[in-house]
């Protein structure tokens, strides 16, 4: 009952938001669902941590370690995203415009809170390829030409991306359709020895593909910069934060069913695949010149990172995969809640026309600053000690080459993003006429900006053990 209870809420608040019934119905129906679905969320994930089953219905909704995590993660971005619009989204002048933005804005949530739920690889497609249609309304919601042409993009390259993908879960089923087990993912792991491996490794590539653009994989990964340079920035925090995770967490779960053939090297793949998106996008970091774009490139650097992670085999590696699927998605949630706080500040989005920001805005130059700071990797914060897990484990597993560019592009993309930031936060501000009136942040900004800071701060000093068991669970669900 639990799961079904996540999932209602925010189709209730996509119903109530959808009704003309005041400006401020949406963004406080959107806000309350929001918050029950952290609540019970969070009761599930401390369940299953417990080592205790939470099942929707068996074969078909169930939660597991893994599934656990993702859930949580989307859950929190989700209430802090919405309590991030309420103030951000309120320039929006058409009431009927503002109420189709919150009533898609629960309908994606929805769809990416059944991924981590669903057990049956052929409704988890189906849930995918629903945050897609539910996000391309988002991305385009400025209604600019930019923003038009950045969702039209967006569509395209994933729902062909969704399409073969599809291809590959259908090879998957017609391998292991006659086999004792049920077409889950649990039910795959007994039911890959017996199927072929060049079946088996064709489907994964189809799936690596095809979701892998949806994840913003090098070189698929075009349609990211450009609809998180247009989508409003809570918007992007979805997206970025746990969008791209979400199907990220598709590609994970195969791993374990090709491992368990014992006749594929995917973890080979898995490396490859994710050196090539971290270093590409360690190097376009250097170049990039909108600040939206640097965290959607560092968004890319980090898919990389997890992918290479969980390649590396092993319980440390893979712990250090899972650690760093948590810390991604809280802290590059905050660098775009610091963005859109920027953008209302300086109403510019390029990274040569703002300087002195803490000068201009201390709330707004002190987030942009920790962002940067911490999605970067510096100690003591939270990505520095994920990163540092990974690095230690692959060097353990005597994975020396893979650890060294791994390493080398991570430290390129580390003085990349603190470069653009210290001449932004810092740097010497044009001259502001005498009778500027300073811009005021939305109290509703503020508020998202301390609430999603506190895990960053926390995380990096201090792990809670039922986090910690709960990590310990989904590296598991990557092992064989």
């Amino acid at each position: 009952m639990t799961l079904f209870v996540i999932l209602a809420l925010p189709l209730v608040a996509a119903l109530v938001s959808s009704l003309p019934l005041g400006r401020r119905v949406a963004p406080a129906t959107t806000l309350l669902a929001a918050v029950g679905a952290v609540l019970i969320s969070g009761r599930a994930a401390l369940t299953v941590a417990a080592g205790a089953q939470v099942v929707g219905v068996a074969g078909w909704i169930e939660l597991d370690g893994l599934g656990a995590l993702i859930l949580l993660l989307v859950a929190v971005v989700g209430m802090t995203a919405a309590l991030f619009s309420w103030g951000y989204v309120a320039r929006e002048k058409d009431s009927r415009h503002l109420r189709r933005y919150y009533s898609n804005y629960n309908l994606f949530v929805f769809a990416m809170l059944a991924v981590p739920m669903l057990v049956e690889p052929a409704l988890v497609w189906t849930a995918v390829e629903l945050t897609t249609i539910f996000g391309i309304y988002l991305v385009a919601f400025d209604n600019t030409p930019e923003a038009v042409e950045a969702a039209w993009k967006y569509s395209i390259l994933t729902i062909m991306g969704g399409a073969m993908a599809l291809l590959g879960f259908i090879v998957l089923f017609r391998a292991t359709r006659f086999g004792d087990a049920p077409f889950t993912w649990r039910g795959l792991v007994t039911l890959a020895p017996k199927v072929s491996s060049g079946v088996l490794e064709s489907a994964f590539l189809l799936i690596l593909v095809g979701f892998g653009a949806k994840a913003g994989l090098v070189p698929l990964h075009t349609w990211l910069p450009d609809a998180h340079s247009q989508a409003p920035s809570p918007v992007c925090a979805l997206l970025s934060g746990v969008k791209t995770t979400v199907v990220l967490y598709v590609i994970l779960r195969m791993l374990p069913i090709l491992n368990a053939s014992g006749r594929i090297d995917v973890d080979r793949w898995a490396i490859v695949v994710g050196l090539i998106s971290v270093g590409i996008a360690a190097f376009l970091i250097l170049q990039v010149t909108d600040y939206k774009r640097l965290f959607a490139f560092s968004t890319v650097e980090h898919m990389g990172i997890i992918l290479t992670a969980a390649g590396l085999g092993g319980a440390a590696a893979h712990y250090g995969a899972v650690y760093q699927i948590l810390n991604h998605s809280l802290t590059k949630s905050f660098c775009f809640f610091a963005a859109g706080t920027t953008m209302l500040t300086v109403d510019t989005r390029q990274i040569a026309d703002v300087r002195g920001l803490i000068r201009t805005s201390p709330v707004a130059g002190t987030a942009l600053l920790f962002g940067g700071i911490a999605i970067a990797g510096a100690p003591p914060l939270a990505v520095f000690l994920s990163e540092f897990s990974i690095l230690r484990s692959g060097i353990a597993g005597q994975h020396y080459v893979a650890i060294g560019l791994l390493a080398a592009f991570i430290v390129v993309a580390f003085f990349g993003i603190l470069h653009h930031l210290n001449r932004m936060t810092f740097g010497q501000a044009e001259p502001v006429p005498g009778d500027a009136a300073p811009v005021k942040l939305p109290l509703s900004s503020v508020l998202t900006l301390i609430i999603a800071a506190a895990p960053i701060v926390i995380l990096g000093v201090y792990m809670p053990p039922p986090l910690h068991r709960l990590l310990q669970m989904a590296a598991e669900g990557l092992a064989r």
